[in-house]
């Protein structure tokens, strides 16, 4: 039998985390599971709604606009996760150096992350705007036909991704910053002294070493991208013809706009389905990795 000291143990525990499960259950659990229960219901923003059943999920895949929505989001997601990762890692390997030119680098390219979504995104319509933008000066200098970014149906989703990549790399570079300056110096003196090259030190050392943290800036960055609204609603309002219009800006206007509140939540259910999956398939896949080795 546990003794008395250990049940008191256990009190005093659990009062120190009661404080985070109260919060948790406020912000996350308990919205989580109104959400679930009004995606039920034909509800507006006045009144407790009606149970309709699964009557808004149905309406929800018939609607074409909301089956964009979900490709534009993936499309968008695809762009931008593996740019973070790879453009992060290149960042962090370039600056980990001990120099004050480095430092001034890292400050800089993690400056932009401080901004808000609307300096942002002013900046990058003066970037790509006709006529008068900075790529068309370029291209005007350079003899080359304007182009419309953001009134191109192709074009719109990745210039927002261009947008998004530089607002959000300093995370991803400080996190393999990080990561980087946890590796023993004493390994890297052992691979010079037997001739590694580059190359191969970066493959058989450096991105072993960092793998974890591969992994946790894909997970982050996937969750985070999933949620693109900002960019998209200020860049382009989702045009041109919805080729630009992801998961939650369809959330907020069919809940803020139309009122139509229950079908809000069901779209939000299903982009919260797809978060999960996404982050849990890259787990796995990581978790199979590492225990394969």
């Amino acid at each position: 039998m546990r003794s008395a000291t250990a049940h008191q143990s256990d009190l005093k525990n659990g009062i120190f985390v009661t404080p985070f499960l109260l919060v948790f259950s406020c912000l996350l659990v308990i919205p989580l599971l109104w959400g679930a229960w009004l995606s039920l219901t034909k509800a507006d923003l006045f009144g407790p709604g009606k149970f309709v059943g699964l009557a808004n999920y149905s309406r929800l895949f018939a609607d074409k606009v909301f089956l964009g929505s979900i490709v534009n989001t993936l499309y968008f997601v695809l762009l931008t996760v593996p740019a973070f990762a790879v453009c992060g890692l290149a960042l962090a390997l370039a600056l980990n150096r001990q120099t004050r030119f480095a430092t001034v680098m890292r400050a800089i390219f993690f400056a932009s992350s401080v901004l808000s979504v609307t300096v942002v995104t002013l900046i990058w319509r003066i970037v790509f705007i006709p006529d008068i933008g900075l790529l068309s000066n370029i291209f005007g200098w350079l003899g080359l036909p304007q182009v419309a970014f953001l009134s191109s149906p192709k074009l719109a989703m990745p210039a927002i991704a261009i947008a998004t990549l530089w607002w959000g790399i300093g995370l991803p570079m400080m996190l393999f910053l990080a990561a980087l300056q946890q590796i023993p110096g004493e390994i890297y003196e052992a691979a010079a002294l037997d001739n590694a090259k580059r190359w191969k030190t970066l493959w058989h050392i450096t991105l072993p070493a960092i793998r974890r943290t591969f992994v946790l800036v894909l997970i982050v960055q996937c969750v985070l991208q999933f949620q693109l609204f900002g960019q998209a609603q200020l860049m382009t309002q989702g045009g041109p013809n919805n080729a630009s219009r992801p998961v939650v800006l369809y959330v907020y206007e069919v809940a803020f706009r139309r009122f139509d509140v229950g079908m809000g939540a069901a779209t939000s259910q299903v982009l919260f389905a797809l978060i999960l999956m996404a982050a849990l398939v890259q787990y796995v896949v990581a978790r199979r990795k590492e225990e394969s080795r």
